[in-house]
Parts: structure tokens; sequence; C-alpha cells
């Protein structure tokens, strides 16, 4: 018996059906497009052609088909293209004729010009409304002028003017003149009561407005008439002054005459419902869109009202007002898009997608990316999204899916607070619920955190300077939720604006550190017990500092890292490291260790590799973060002090800007040389408050390996700290040749270090690859 994907139930099977369906349904509209842009091109083409065969006919007195023969074998024999060819005929006639008749006689020399202007006359005829008829005529035949904007205005029974088209104008400005009264400004009298044109190289008189960028605007008014009756008006604009002469006055009224039919045949486009909406959407640098919804037919899809010239260029159709049905526009994501708008106007908020189509599929299209869908009263959507990923907002997504972490920012001069996704259930809101201002926590604190948070506000907004503390937040039910607050001040010329900063819950956090401490308590109570504490210990530092992959590769580098724990069964120490690539795409290179052993290291070093880990997305300086960290460190239960380095890569120019809080130096390894990159004599962390933290700017090359470690590989007991050095220098020399990661398999298993300590270490080499 055979059975369907549906009857089996099969999802595996469901889903590749889709995919497949949505694969054709994607072939068919590339298709369809490609046909339908190759049917326009060609009704202009042909309608040159045509028009060229007609002038034969006449001229040469025989058939269409011996004239169409005639074009062919003329083209063929002077090697000009046959719309070229055509382009010269009709031309010609009004003058002489661009084409040798029979019985010889050379034809004269056509004008590139001429030939451009009669391909974008034909091109125009063909266009269905006199909107895009204008555009084509700015930008084939005016725009090489240095014409800016064509506007065409149709004449009405009563004697008005009335907008029929334009081109390169916003939307705002063809509203305003829209109308023209049947007593126009007198530059439009002898257009239209004569017929003759009028040239205004320095704009209108004095007194006299005109549609243009400026009262000394170079503008052209010419008159639109067909077999002898005047139809209307045409006004072209230029960006400023500029010098009318005779090329351009011709070529002016060539084009003028193709305006003068599309006038009465094409149909004019409808002013704009909402003019400053589109024109502040064509000011965006991205694609936007608005959509039309009848409220009463909630089940029907809504419709493309306008489209910005983002869009439309990224959707290679006309762009300004469209009417297309959304369908036409996004044949895979309308219905997407669609439940967007709905949500919106559901939500009377924003609504948001990363992408659309969610998951690429096969032949899928190019997704639209960061998607925002925004309701505009009753009946209309706004749409924006972009081509390409912005990096701010892909930044803001990385932070979120740290987990426990969000960014925020409160604008104190606009009242408006922003918050990552992540920070809503950090405070038990739902994700319509307005955010919470820094300032504005009191209430949600619990009273024992109340004064920390005001020593946090009074260090953002009294003294400006950038402040971490620790808070329960009360809970309506259950245990209250531990936050990490990290904030600076936003100033704009010395005054307060706003603040900036993330959110971290800690809670789980918190919670390991009271088990533990509660662990410790009963374990040391019992001799007896004591392994079971070391080894639990033990199992949470391998779970926080899990063995990096052997190899890693990340923007310029290759990457890898090993941990051995102290020698002493069950042993446990405060070293950690971290390697992480950042949004903004340079890399994070951090090893530290935490002084002494014990439940009390392993928490604090918890404490610093994660705090660092958070504040690392702010996208600040390395001397920046330590400083940040030592305050992290002064305030961890415990009070513990640590060394440190921590280091930035930027793979853009290959430089290493890092700063050291008393750690040891790092070892650069080049060309087969071996030498040490001495640090600044800074003090460890959580020894003082405020400490400064000076950088030091390291230019790699590609081939360059360089080691971050921690005291555990070179300490030995007999000899002195210097001695253990030079061993290392001199082992790393004899492992240059190695891969990146055997060399590190082989100095940590052939490390001189004896003392029984933990050992971090961390090998990076830039991808040789970068050149130089």
């Amino acid at each position: 018996m055979i059975t369907s994907a549906q009857d089996s139930g099969d999802p595996d099977r469901e889903r590749e059906d889709a995919a497949t369906a949505a694969a054709r349904l994607s072939a068919t509209v590339d298709r369809l497009s490609a046909e339908n842009a190759g049917l326009r091109a060609e009704l202009s083409r042909r309608g040159l052609l045509d028009l060229a065969t007609g002038v034969l006919v006449a001229r040469l007195e025989t058939s269409p088909a011996e004239a169409g023969g005639h074009l062919s074998r003329l083209s063929e024999e002077t090697g000009v293209g046959a719309e070229d060819l055509a382009a010269d005929i009709v031309n010609g006639t009004a003058g002489a004729v661009a084409v040798a008749p029979p019985g010889g006689g050379p034809a004269p020399p056509p004008r590139p010009e001429a030939r451009r202007t009669r391909r974008t006359a034909t091109a125009a005829e063909a266009r269905p409304t006199v909107g895009e008829a204008a555009a084509t005529l700015l930008e084939g035949g005016l725009a090489p002028l240095g014409v800016t904007a064509l506007w065409l205005w149709r004449r009405t029974d009563s004697g008005c003017l009335r907008l029929a088209g334009h081109a390169g104008v916003s939307a705002l400005e063809a509203v305003q003149w829209q109308w023209i009264p049947p007593s126009p400004p007198a530059s439009f009298r002898p257009p239209l009561t004569d017929g003759v044109p009028v040239w205004l190289d320095a704009g209108p008189p004095p007194g006299e407005t005109l549609p243009g960028p400026g009262p000394r605007a170079a503008r052209a008014l010419l008159p639109l008439r067909l077999r002898g009756a005047p139809v209307g008006a045409a006004l072209a604009v230029w960006p400023g002054p500029a010098r009318l002469g005779e090329p351009v006055r011709r070529a002016l009224m060539d084009l003028t005459e193709v305006a003068a039919r599309v006038l009465t045949a094409a149909e004019s486009e409808p002013p704009s419902p909402d003019p400053v909406l589109d024109d502040l959407l064509d000011a965006m640098a991205h694609p936007a869109m608005t959509l039309r919804r009848d409220p009463a037919d909630t089940g029907r899809e809504p419709a493309v009202e306008y489209l910005n010239r983002a869009a439309a260029e990224a959707l290679d159709v006309p762009g300004g007002a469209s009417g297309h049905p959304l369908g036409r526009l996004f044949p895979l994501l309308h219905t997407e898009l669609a439940e967007l708008s709905e949500r919106a106007h559901e939500g009377v908020s924003v609504r948001r997608a990363a992408r659309l189509p969610a998951a690429p599929g096969v032949r899928s299209p190019a997704p639209l990316l960061d998607v925002r869908a925004l309701p505009l009263g009753p009946a209309r959507t706004a749409v924006l999204w972009h081509t390409g990923s912005d990096r701010g907002t892909a930044a803001a997504r990385a932070v979120a899916r740290l987990q426990g972490v969000a960014p925020f920012e409160d604008s104190l001069t606009a009242g408006v607070s922003v918050w990552g996704e992540q920070a809503y259930p950090m405070f038990g809101l739902p994700r319509e619920a307005p955010p919470v201002p820094l300032t504005e926590l009191r209430g949600r604190v619990h009273p024992e955190d109340r004064a920390d948070l005001a020593e946090l506000l009074s260090a953002l907004t009294e003294r400006h300077e950038g402040a971490t503390a620790v808070i329960r937040l009360l809970a309506e039910e259950g245990r209250p939720r531990h936050l990490r607050i990290t904030a600076e001040p936003l100033l704009t010329e010395g005054a307060l604006t706003g603040i900036t900063g993330v959110y971290q819950d800690v809670s789980a956090e918190h919670r390991t550190e009271i088990a533990l401490s509660a662990t410790f308590d009963q374990l040391t109570a019992v001799t007896e017990r004591a392994a079971v504490r070391h080894r639990l210990a033990l199992q949470l530092q391998r779970a926080i500092v899990p063995e990096m992959p052997a190899l890693r590769l990340l923007p310029g580098l290759t990457a890898t890292a090993r941990y051995r724990p102290a020698v002493q069964e069950y042993r446990v120490g405060g070293d950690w490291y971290d390697v992480l690539p950042l949004p903004d795409g340079k890399v994070l290179v951090a090893v530290g260790d935490i002084a002494g052993h014990g439940i009390e290291s392993a928490t604090g070093m918890v404490a610093l590799r994660n705090a660092l880990r958070g504040l690392a997305f702010t996208g600040r300086s390395p001397g920046r973060l330590m400083a940040w960290l030592n305050e992290v460190t002064l305030h961890t239960p415990g009070h513990p002090t640590a060394t440190a380095v921590c280091a930035l890569y930027d793979p853009r120019d290959r430089t290493l800007r890092w700063a050291s809080a008393g750690h040891l130096p790092l070892l650069l390894l080049r060309e087969g040389r071996a030498r040490l990159l001495d640090p600044p004599r800074d003090i460890l962390l959580g020894a003082v408050p405020d400490a400064a933290y000076r950088e030091t700017v390291t230019r790699l090359r590609p081939g360059d390996t360089l080691l971050l470690f921690t005291d555990g590989l070179i300490e030995r007991r007999r000899d002195t700290l210097d001695e253990g050095l030079r061993e290392l220098l001199r082992r790393s020399e004899a492992l240059s040749g190695y891969a990146v990661d055997e060399q590190a398999d082989r100095l940590l298993s052939e490390a001189g270090g004896d003392t029984d300590d933990d050992t971090s270490l961390i090998a990076v080499r830039v991808d040789p690859a970068d050149g130089p």
C-alpha cells in the first residue's frame, strides 16, 4: 500500500516535500520575472524597429517585409546594431535620412546622443504609467544633460494643470504642486498659450516660485503639444545655475515630443496619501515599504502601498507608489510578512524578526534581515529590513545569546529605555511591558541592597563614573533573583544624557556559591569526608573551565588551549583562560590566576571569568576591561586577589592590544626565535580600588605564535622564575616547526614546573594566509 507523507505522519518527509514545493515555486517566480523583464525590453526594442521599418516603407516605397529585410542587411553590412541603426533612421526623418538609399550616396554620420535620445523615447512610450515614463526620460535622456528632476502636468478641461507623473521629486513636493490653477505663474504662460519654451538659466524671475531645489537653480518650462493642440507642460530642473545652450535645448525638445504622447496614452499616478512618510522612507539607506490592509477583512493579505528607493532597487521594480499585491513582490515570504504585520497591529507595537525566511531552505531567496513591522493607524504598516547584516543589531543579538546577559540603555533626555530581549524574564515582565529605567529600580530591589543601588547611581549620575553592583530583585513568588549591573554614563559636552550597560543574571552562580559554602562547612566537619569535598570541587572546576578543542579557527588566528589541574589529587586551583570571538570581529584572549586554592579560589575564578566575558561585549579597550575587572574582584566574596592578562586581537591590521595585572610576560615566537613581551608593572586585581591599567600594542606578523600561560608552567622549587622563563624560551624555539596544537601538547608535557600548581596555556598563531 502506498501512503502519502501526510498519511504516514513522517515529519522529515513533510519537510522535504515542503522544501521541494518551495524550490519549484522559487524557480517558477524567477523564470516568470525573467520572462517579464525580457518582454518589456523586447516591447521597447520592437517599437523602435517597427517605427524605423515604417519610415523605410515610406521612403523606399516598398513593402514592410522588404523594408525589414533591408534594415537587417544594412545592420550586417555596416556593423551597426539594429537598434542603433533604427534610431538613426527615425532621427533622420527630422532632416537628412541617416541611411544610404538605393543607388549610392553616403549617409551623414549619426550622433551618439541622438541614438540615446531615440532609444530613451521608445522605452518611455512602452511604460504603463506617466511616472515610469518620466523616470525613463530622466535616467536615459535628461540626466546626462545635468537634469535632476522632471515634472509632467496634464491640462484639464477646466484649464488647470494636474500633475500626471514625475521623477527625482519628493512625495511632499509632488503633493504641493499637484494642481496649478488656470492663472499659473508667469513663466508657465508662454508654453501654455503660445507653445514657446521658457529657458531660465539662473532660476525664475524675482518674486516667482517654481518647483526646484533653490531660487537660482536652472529650469526649463516646455510646452507639451499633440497634433498642434496643447496637452500639458513639462518642467526640467537642474541642481543649480546652468548654461542652457543649443544642444541642451534641442535634446529637451526632442524628448518633450515623447512626453506629450505619453501624457495622453499612459495612466497618471495618484498623489501619495502620506507624502511626509514616503519622503522619510526614501531618506533611509536600507529598504522600507508601507503596506495597506483592510481592517474589516482580516483574512485578506495586505497590499504594498509604497516602496522606497532602496527597496525598489533590491526588488528590481519601479519605486514610488506601488499598488502591487504582497505576494507578487515576495512570492515566498508574503505569508510571513503578512503575519508579522498582523502581530504588529494586534499588539499595537513594533514586531521584529531576525530574518525571513526564518530558516534557509532549498533554493530559498536571499533573506530579509532585521525585519521590523510598525503599525501606522488601523490600516497601514511600515516594514523595514536590511539586505546585509547590521553590525549594531547583530552585536546586540550576540550579547543576548550569552546566558543571562542583556544590554540596556536609558536616555535621560528623551525619557526612553531600551532593553535586550533577555532582560524581560530577569525582571519577570512580559515582552510587551515598557522597560524600567535604572534610576527607577529602587522599588523592585531588596531593602538590604538598596544602598548598593544608590551607590551605583551616585557613581553614574554624580561622579560620571562607570560602576558595578550586585543586587537582589524582589519576586512576587519564590526566591529573589540576583542581578549584576555593570553600567557606564553617556556624556554629551560634559552633561549626563543617558546610561548604558549590561544586566547579568547571576542567580545560579550565587546559589552555586551558597551550595559550595554549605557543602564546604558540612564536609569539613568530618575528616573522613574531605576527599569527597575535593572531588566535587575539582569536577566543578573542570565543568567551568573545560578543555578547549584541540584546534579552533578564529578571525585571522588558529588557537588552542590546555588546562592541567594541580598534581596533588583533588586539589582545586584558581587558574582560568578564555578565547572568545567578539561581534566587532576582534578576538578576546585572556588568562588569569587567583591566589590560593580551594572552594574560594574556584568561586572567585568563576566570578572573574564570567565578568570579563560579559564586559568584553561592551567593546571597550583591555585597560578599561581590567579596571572594571579590578572593581569586580574587590566586590567578590572572599576578597580574592589575582593576576591576569587581557588582550584584544584585531585581524584587520594584526594588532594585539593588551594589559596586564601583575601577570607573567607573553611569549612571542617569530621565525624560529622566541622572546618575552614584558608587560607594564601594573598592580594585581583586587589589591586597591580605582586602579588604572596601561595598554601595550604589539603588531603581529603572519606566522607569529603567541603564548599566554600561568606560573604552573614554569615554576620550579629550586630555580628562580627567570630560569624557568629561559627554559620555556629554549623549548619554544625547539618546537617552532610544529603545528600549534602539537606545540601546546609538547610544551605542557615537557614543562619544568614542579610546584603542584595548576596550569593554563593558550597558544595562538597568526594565519599566514592573511598575507603581509
